[in-house]
C-alpha cells in the first residue's frame, strides 16, 4: 500500500482541492514527464491500467501505468507516472461523502 508521498513540505490535501489535480479519480502524486513537477493528479483505475474493482489498499505507483493529464506548467495535456497513491487522501474523501 503507497502512503503519502513525503517531500518539500506540500499541503497534499490543498494540491488535492485544486481544480488542476481534476475532479473525478484517485488521487495519485505524480510526475510530469515534462517539467519534472511533482504534483497530485486524479486518474482513474482505468486511466492507470487497473480494473474498477482493484483493490485500493493493495494499490502500488510502481504498478500503475503512465496516465494523461493538464500540465499547467508545460501548458499542454501531458504523461504523469504516479509516484505514490495517496490512500489517506482517499480515505479522506471516502469520509466526506
Amino acid at each position: 500500500m503507497s502512503t503519502e508521498h513525503v517531500g518539500d513540505d506540500r499541503d497534499l490535501e490543498v494540491e488535492l482541492a485544486s481544480p488542476a489535480a481534476g475532479r473525478i479519480g484517485l488521487p495519485f502524486d505524480a510526475i510530469c514527464t515534462g517539467c519534472q513537477r511533482i504534483a497530485v493528479k486524479r486518474a482513474s483505475l482505468e486511466d492507470v491500467g487497473h480494473e474498477p474493482q482493484a483493490n485500493l489498499e493493495e494499490l502500488e505507483a510502481g504498478d500503475c501505468t503512465s496516465f494523461k493529464h493538464i500540465c499547467h506548467r508545460c501548458q499542454t495535456c501531458t504523461w504523469w507516472n504516479p509516484v505514490a497513491v495517496l490512500t489517506g487522501l482517499i480515505r479522506a474523501d471516502q469520509e466526506e461523502d
